[in-house]
């Protein structure tokens, strides 16, 4: 119990430290209007949230969500090694679900890959069905968010899932990391 302790703190740490927010609302006509694009824009001292702590009601699902959290993370840091040890801890938490699969495989291939921008195509799909079981299982305290950058995977858009407002893109790390908004919030 102290080891997931102190994993939970050391994420809320690192999220907490890596945020850099996007208060601007785009453009209804302009998908990409509204986005910091800027390389480096927003990188100066770390803005201190208070981020708070979310619960999901499927206990096994909740295991695996921490460690999605440390996946984005470690994408949005442009670490590939650290996002082999998310992803090899989500495909070994998600063979206990029920309907985990899909995850499985696709945590497998993130784990796989010799490269980061594979490990961000893949990142992609994992999000979709990741987002949609949060969605099925619902929570039990917090908020979550339901990110959007429509520039990622060559401008055909991807999602992921966040537990802040603030937009921290793991498809571009530092070259856009607030390139982004937030399309839903799950309660």
């Amino acid at each position: 119990m102290r080891t997931v302790t102190n994993f939970v703190i050391t994420i809320a740490a690192v999220t907490l430290f890596a945020a850099c927010g996007n208060t601007q609302k785009p453009a209804e006509s302009d998908p990409h209007a509204g986005h910091n694009h800027a390389p480096g824009e927003g990188h100066g001292a770390a803005v201190e949230k208070t981020v708070a702590r979310v619960s999901l009601k499927d206990d096994k699902l909740n295991a695996v969500y921490q460690h999605y959290t440390h996946l984005t993370v470690a994408l949005v840091n442009g670490d590939m090694a650290e996002a082999k040890v998310a992803a090899n801890a989500i495909e070994l938490g998600s063979k206990e679900l029920s309907n985990g699969s899909g995850l499985t495989a696709l945590a497998a291939k993130i784990g796989a890959a010799a490269d980061i921008e594979v490990q961000r195509t893949v990142f992609s799909d994992l999000s979709n069905d990741f987002i949609a079981k949060v969605k099925n299982s619902g929570l039990t305290s917090g908020e979550l968010y339901v990110e959007y950058c429509p520039m990622a995977l060559n401008d055909k858009g991807a999602s992921w899932l966040s537990n802040q407002k603030d937009i921290k893109n793991p498809y571009f790390g530092d070259s856009m990391l607030t390139c982004g908004e937030v399309k839903e919030t799950i309660k």
